[in-house]
């Protein structure tokens, strides 16, 4: 066997744990009180269509990962792909409007910004050929 990839099962944890722990958050975020900002829909139809979703695959991908599987790097492309779709739009349109706290809107493009390195990492090469895992 080849050499091991570094980080594998530092990224595979790191994902299980934060898919885990974004679901009930997802759940606290979407139904605050923010109807009178005129995002509460926004928020919770957001919250069903996409977050809990991605955080679902996302979770399927790391048990996926933890046995060693190839198609859980690829569930796992699939996950951060679909968090990538939700993040960065919804970052955006809360800056451009300028909802307080000014922060929340910042939130999403971090944790965008985050995705975007994960999946950098699970794109590489060396998942799709024979290394040892």
């Amino acid at each position: 066997m080849g050499p091991r990839l570094r980080g594998y099962w530092f990224m595979t944890w790191l994902g299980l744990v934060a898919n885990l722990i974004a679901l009930p958050v997802i759940g606290v975020l979407a139904f605050r009180d923010e109807l009178s900002a005129g995002i509460g829909i926004t928020n919770i139809t957001l919250a069903f269509s996409l977050a809990w979703p991605a955080a679902i695959v996302g979770i399927v991908a790391s048990a996926g990962l933890l046995a060693q599987r190839k198609w859980g790097v690829i569930l796992a492309i699939v996950a951060l792909s679909m968090s990538l779709a939700g993040t960065f739009p919804y970052g955006i349109v809360r800056l451009v409007l300028g909802l307080e706290p000014q922060t929340m809107g910042l939130w999403p493009v971090l944790l965008g910004v985050v995705n975007v390195l994960a999946l950098i990492y699970w794109c590489r090469p060396a998942h799709r050929r024979g290394v040892r895992l």
